[in-house]
């Protein structure tokens, strides 16, 4: 069989071994050879493949030499599956749901986090203090907090801190509050809430937050029908 050959060999033998990627036929050769085309067309005895949409690349073939043409049948478009929906979920259930994880009071954290960061989920002190609850990047190792400006993680890995510093002072919420905030070795070496302004105004700060949202809470229930 003579082949004129009007391409470079790398598509030749893309086309014979049906891999060229836009083809929309297969001309099957009366030797037994197929080559995958993307369009062909007629010139006297000789008969042009297009190996892909364009037309500088192609097979010249005696028309005689051609079998028959199959069409391909077109490709199924199918379309990706939608992706889940991201569920989203407020800041007071990632503190209702630590709160009840690790068995601290949920308004006690609200109180801590109110006191800590204000809520800015971005808050870094200059001390290197980040996130939410304000975790130092030691305790934020300590507690397996890879990430301490995640929300879910900072409070995560707070709580847990808190939890510990509750049972270490026997729920004493003075002591724990303070050791949150000055550390367990200054209140061990005072024997309580050590003789800083900072700490000092930092538990009576939240301590007061917590009571107003306790007798908030308890208004807000005793106006309800079924007193809950």
């Amino acid at each position: 069989m003579k082949v004129a050959f009007k391409c470079r060999v790398l598509f030749v033998a893309l086309a014979l071994s049906g891999a060229t990627a836009f083809s929309a036929e297969d001309a099957v050769l009366r030797n037994g050879s197929v080559i995958r085309l993307n369009h062909h067309d007629s010139r006297g005895d000789i008969t042009r493949l297009y190996l892909d949409s364009g037309i500088e690349n192609y097979v010249d073939v005696r028309r005689e030499q051609i079998e028959r043409f199959e069409l391909l049948p077109e490709p199924i478009a199918v379309s990706a599956p939608e992706p889940e929906p991201v569920r989203a979920i407020s800041l007071e259930q990632i503190v209702a749901d630590a709160a009840n994880h690790y068995g601290v009071d949920v308004d006690l954290l609200l109180s801590l986090i109110h006191a800590e960061s204000s809520f800015d989920l971005n808050a870094v002190s200059p001390k290197g203090a980040m996130g939410l609850m304000q975790l130092m990047p030691d305790t934020a190792a300590q507690f397996g907090v890879r990430n301490p400006m995640d929300p879910v993680a900072n409070i995560e890995g707070g709580t847990r801190y808190l939890s510990e510093l509750l049972a270490l002072y026997n729920h004493n919420l003075t002591k724990a509050l303070a050791a949150y905030n000055a550390g367990p070795s200054r209140i061990n070496r005072y024997h309580g809430v050590p003789p800083y302004s900072e700490t000092i105004a930092y538990v009576a700060r939240i301590e007061r937050d917590l009571n107003r949202r306790k007798v908030a809470k308890s208004r807000l229930n005793s106006k309800r029908p079924d007193g809950r």
